[in-house]
């Protein structure tokens, strides 16, 4: 219930994690929706205090961007860093390591640092050719750092550049087959799962695929 609600009511999406750990306080995942649902209504206090709990708990390090945010929530930048400093970043998946240093950059516009919040982002995973789940954000991130510096062009490439990215994984949801359309600087999915954003082609059902399941269900 809590996952279901998170979106649209995540004050009540709170209470049904709540809930939950009353009666499974020491399952991981449990501490974990407490903790994100205490995020998403602004409890960062409660959020960090569960955060570090599951973290304990599982010895997992993924809520690690979670946690710097929260830390920039309670007012703590400096804090913030020095949590997201503390893990070697080359043993956390990619998409962890993205939203990490968007958290880290926040925590150092905070600081008003921008140049350094600048360098924060310059990770492998910013690669503007290519779309992955986390490069919409990560883009938009870049951008707004470089409207901080006041590099009004440069930012507005980077969040053209996040809305290409969106639109491209939009539209490569859910494809199985690997038929493909040009259309406007989007391109295919790539094995790792990414979808070229350079130059400009999608895997789409072809219409005789899309006459065929038709006729399947009829």
């Amino acid at each position: 219930m809590a996952s279901r609600l998170i979106d649209e009511d995540p004050a009540l999406a709170h209470e049904h994690a709540l809930a939950a750990s009353r009666s499974a306080g020491r399952v991981a995942i449990v501490r974990e929706t407490v903790a994100i649902t205490a995020y998403a209504i602004g409890d960062f206090a409660l959020a960090l205090r569960e955060l570090r709990t599951h973290r304990r708990i599982s010895g997992s390090d993924e809520q690690l961007p979670l946690i710097v945010d929260s830390e920039r929530g309670v007012g703590r930048p400096d804090r913030a860093l020095e949590e997201g400093r503390s893990v070697d970043r080359a043993t956390l998946p990619a998409a962890v390591r993205a939203q990490l240093a968007i958290a880290m950059s926040g925590a150092r516009l905070d600081l008003g640092q921008p140049e350094r919040a600048l360098q924060e982002l310059e990770i492998p995973e910013a690669d503007p050719n290519r779309a992955f789940e986390w490069s919409p954000a990560l883009f938009s991130a870049r951008a707004a750092v470089l409207e901080e510096l006041e590099r009004e062009d440069e930012a507005a490439e980077w969040f053209r550049r996040a809305e290409i990215a969106a639109d491209a994984l939009d539209a490569a949801a859910g494809v199985a087959d690997r038929e493909v359309i040009v259309v406007e600087e989007i391109d295919v999915i790539d094995d790792d799962g990414a979808v070229d954003v350079a130059s400009g082609v999608i895997p789409v059902e072809t219409s005789e695929d899309a006459e065929e399941a038709e006729e399947d269900q009829s």
